[in-house]
């Protein structure tokens, strides 16, 4: 301050007292400050009013003044400001997920993380599903191929690629299926049940929100006791600008640890999906066109289990009687020429035994094994496979083989 004369020191802080703003918001920040500062006591009131008669007797200190009342009205804003910035809720994502028309989803596992479900969904004006496309590889059927699932009008089609084989579903049944496949992927109605839970009790919620508005709020969900949920933890990664998820981990508890199973991620979140997605324009002329209200076998009385081991059962005596069209039957996709051009070229002498039925980790299938005798050039061998056997897609209680050999 020693190269400084009074002079100059003046003429600063003149500058800063002749700092302006626009009016409106001078009125509209200073009420806000008045507001916040007479909410003190009349004693502070008096005793900063004797204080400023002394601090403001001098031409440099009135200017000084000035200038601490202009940065304290302006750090006062600023304070203000944050103070009202909402704190995010789970409502907010709720609210904010009603107005998404379309979206593009990847389902990965981890045991197969370049082979991701994919699937894109339209919604109708009132929230409700439209139209899908799903893409699934073949790790979830082997043998069976990539298949790719369009649902469009209450009609389901499956077009396997490389068996060249198309089947079509169109009942209540088969509409039922494909809507509970399309709200485990909907993030709008998992957010929804995990509220529902929350309020029950039946999980904890904690949230997590950086000051990078760049991050993901981060909400992690932990099961508490009576949720039935398969999953034991959901971490939720909302946008901080639009409140919609863009990922979700599903966890298992196994052996005292947390272990992610699936990752849901989403995409492109409200742009329009051409309509040629909902539409198989590829088919070939010479496809195998099958219905699947004539495939497979009615389960009665008869438990997941039991009904998988029958399938196979009936399955291997057609094939060992040579008799491809009951098989064709009990393979879902696969016509009676297709049963012959692989199968035919065994020589099965007997069902050695079928074993018990094996959930399948991922999906709602069941692998069977089993052993044929096999005669090869004179000599018995065992032939042995783990076929999957499902629940036929859109009929209620008739079940079929869907690949694994």
């Amino acid at each position: 301050m020693s190269n400084i004369d009074e002079k100059e020191v003046v003429r600063r802080f003149e500058a800063i007292s002749e700092f302006k703003v626009a009016s409106e918001i001078t009125v509209r920040d200073l009420e806000r400050v008045r507001q916040k500062l007479t909410e003190q006591g009349a004693w502070q009131r008096t005793g900063r009013q004797d204080i400023r008669r002394t601090i403001m007797r001098s031409r440099i200190t009135k200017l000084a003044g000035a200038a601490v009342i202009i940065v304290g009205v302006m750090l006062s804003i600023t304070f203000l400001d944050k103070s009202v910035t909402p704190a995010y809720a789970i409502e907010q994502t709720i609210e904010a997920s009603h107005s998404v028309h379309y979206l593009h989803i990847r389902a990965i596992t981890p045991s197969h993380e370049d082979e991701p479900v994919e699937a894109w969904l339209e919604f109708s004006e009132d929230g409700r599903p439209k139209n899908m496309r799903l893409n699934l590889p073949d790790w979830m059927a082997p043998g069976g191929g990539p298949r790719e699932v369009i649902w469009k009008g209450n009609k389901k089609q499956e077009w396997l690629r490389e068996k060249n084989i198309l089947t079509t579903t169109e009942d209540e049944a088969s509409a039922a299926q494909v809507l509970k496949m399309i709200e485990s992927l909907d993030p709008k109605l998992a957010v929804e049940r995990l509220q529902e839970k929350q309020e029950q009790g039946k999980v904890e919620l904690e949230i997590s929100e950086a000051a990078d508005k760049a991050e993901p709020i981060v909400v992690t969900a932990t099961s508490m006791g009576g949720d039935d949920s398969p999953f034991q933890r959901m971490v939720l990664y909302i946008d901080q600008a639009t409140r919609l998820v863009n990922a979700i981990e599903l966890y298992k508890l196994r052996e005292g640890k947390y272990e992610c199973i699936r990752t849901l991620e989403y995409y492109d979140y409200n742009q329009p999906i051409d309509a040629k997605m909902f539409t198989f324009r590829d088919v070939s002329d010479d496809a195998e066109h099958i219905d699947v209200m004539n495939t497979g076998l009615a389960q009665g009385d008869l438990s997941d289990e039991e009904i998988a081991v029958e399938v196979v059962r009936q399955f291997l005596e057609g094939l060992i009687a040579r008799d491809y069209d009951k098989a064709s039957k009990l393979f879902l996709g696969m016509p009676a020429d297709k049963i012959k051009e692989v199968f035919g070229g065994l020589n099965m002498v007997r069902i050695a035994s079928i074993g018990e039925p094996i959930p399948h980790s991922e999906t709602d299938r069941l692998r069977v094994p089993y052993e044929v005798e096999v005669e090869v050039e004179g000599k018995v061998t065992l032939w042995k496979k783990q076929p999957f056997v499902q629940q036929m897609p859109g009929e209620s209680g008739r079940w079929a083989i869907i690949g694994g050999f």
